[in-house]
């Protein structure tokens, strides 16, 4: 299959000193490269991790391969992620529906699929470049590629984001978030009957120190403060529809939580279980409360779940 050494990369050569590295070692046989780096990376997509394999930032026991290499237990993989580059935040005319917006900010009910802002892997395409298309310009905020972002969502959670359209709103409504007086309410349905009815998790999060690309519960002063209420809207057979609220912003946590207490997220493919009926994890952003920068008031935005998730509760119940 024409394996090339690591030592004669053409187009991989030269790496930024901005560029992730992280490895992972194969715990299953007979899987494609491109595949396996896309299911184990939340943040890429299939056609991303094709890319970065073509271009020399894959590589596998120390070797450049193509994406169509099969896999065998115990492969060390090498994974690079280069930089968004700052060319690529530019406006795209991504279709968005936009559910409330005032001189401050916009409210969107984002699709599964579409990344919040440019990161490693997927510089464009994302709502930053959708949002750029219909204003003029966003905060810089001092993080370039995030203007007006304040929260965000993983690629395949759909639902409810904030994204602020001036420096002081952005100011305001990353205070609120820090101060935990954003209502955040997410829908999920995970695999088990979970009970009690109501409870919160409460379990520090930080890097998988065996898999670095992954989130987990973690012990010591290596993780970060971490709680998630939940409320049980209703049993489905052996699966349980959940009402969330996560107190605290950790990436990746409602997922991280529930996988941890034995009951994951369906068609979640890395902390979760994976569904016929799913091409994605079941997580809904489904309420967002915040208070309007310019006047203060609260207010309150709610989002139905989306058609693959009401067609999965229907096929599952």
């Amino acid at each position: 299959m024409g394996m090339v050494p690591v030592s004669k990369r053409g187009k991989g050569a030269g790496l930024a000193r901005e560029v992730r590295v992280y490895y992972l070692v194969v715990d299953r046989p007979d899987t494609r490269l491109d595949k396996y780096v896309s299911e184990q990376n939340p943040e890429l997509t299939r056609t991303q991790a094709q890319k970065l394999i073509r271009d020399g930032y894959i590589a596998v026991n120390d070797c450049f391969v193509k994406a169509s290499h099969i896999l065998n237990v115990g492969d060390r993989l090498t994974v690079s992620l280069p930089p968004a580059e700052p060319n690529s935040l530019l406006p795209e005319d991504i279709p968005l529906n936009i559910v409330y917006e005032d001189g401050d900010l916009l409210v969107v009910d984002k699709p599964a699929g579409l990344a919040v802002h440019p990161a490693p892997g997927h510089p464009a395409h994302t709502l930053v470049n959708a949002i750029l298309s219909q204003l003029s310009e966003l905060p810089d905020g001092g993080e370039w590629p995030r203007p007006g972002i304040v929260h965000r969502l993983d690629k395949d959670t759909s639902g409810l984001v904030v994204v602020a359209k001036n420096n002081g709103a952005q100011l305001d409504l990353a205070g609120q978030f820090q101060d935990r007086s954003v209502k955040k309410v997410y829908l999920a349905l995970v695999k088990g009957n979970l009970t009690p009815q109501d409870g919160a998790i409460e379990a520090p999060i930080g890097r998988d120190r065996n898999r670095r690309e992954r989130m987990a519960v973690v012990t010591g002063d290596k993780g970060r403060e971490a709680r998630t209420g939940f409320h049980v809207v209703r049993y489905i057979g052996d699966y349980t529809l959940l009402e969330i609220r996560p107190e605290t912003g950790r990436t990746h946590q409602i997922r991280v939580h529930l996988a941890a207490i034995g009951y994951p997220v369906v068609g979640d493919k890395v902390y979760g279980v994976r569904s016929p009926y799913l091409e994605r994890q079941f997580l809904h952003a489904s309420r967002l409360g915040f208070k309007l920068p310019s006047t203060g008031e609260y207010v309150e935005f709610t989002s139905d779940l989306p058609p693959d998730l009401e067609q999965a509760l229907k096929a599952i119940g």
